[in-house]
């Protein structure tokens, strides 16, 4: 047996992994990695990150897009996102996305990985733990202008027909991870 598939025997498809994960599996990892991507049974997702095709009757699967990226920033301290998820604010938003957000503390710009676009970001005014409705709200009205054909002074009227419990919950989120303009939007929404 060579050590190409020795290495694969310890692969799973629709798994992602960085190089070093597969040292130990190989005394001659790159030469090996190289070799079982010519197979085509690896594919490279990036620089050091690596992931074992899964196929299904439809064909080929893309990785997992969290595994991706947990993969990429080498930690799970990220919060990711479609921005498709904005639309469901019941705002009358419409558009669609075909970018990944994810919101980390170590890398930011726009990445290809295993064909798919991640926007990762380092926000100063930080991020949630959880994807919650209060912070979606907060994070459209934070970057209102670059994601809205008509800009942020026509979404501020839609806001005001929310919940009043949503906007006080979206309120106190922007207290952590609102821009001032966000903070003053929904201070302006619930009359506070």
């Amino acid at each position: 047996m060579t050590s190409s598939e020795k290495l694969f025997r310890h692969l799973k498809p629709g798994f992602v992994y960085r190089r070093e994960d597969l040292c130990a599996f190989s005394k001659a990892v790159d030469r090996d990695l190289i070799k079982l991507i010519e197979q085509g049974v690896l594919e490279k997702a990036s620089s050091g990150v690596y992931y074992v095709p899964k196929k299904s009757r439809f064909g080929v699967l893309p990785p997992d897009a969290r595994s991706l990226a947990k993969a990429f920033l080498k930690d799970d301290q990220f919060l990711l996102f479609s921005a498709n998820a904005y639309n469901a604010l019941d705002l009358g938003l419409t558009q669609t996305y075909n970018r990944t957000i994810v919101y980390n503390r170590k890398r930011h710009g726009v990445f290809q990985l295993a064909n798919q676009e991640f926007d990762f970001r380092r926000p100063s005014y930080g991020f949630s733990k959880k994807l919650t409705p209060e912070f979606l709200l907060v994070d459209l009205l934070n970057h209102a202008d670059e994601l809205l054909d008509e800009g942020a002074d026509n979404l501020f009227e839609k806001i005001k027909n929310l919940s009043f419990t949503l906007l006080k919950k979206a309120k106190n989120c922007a207290e952590h991870y609102g821009k001032v303009r966000t903070k003053k939007l929904l201070r302006e929404a619930i009359n506070d």
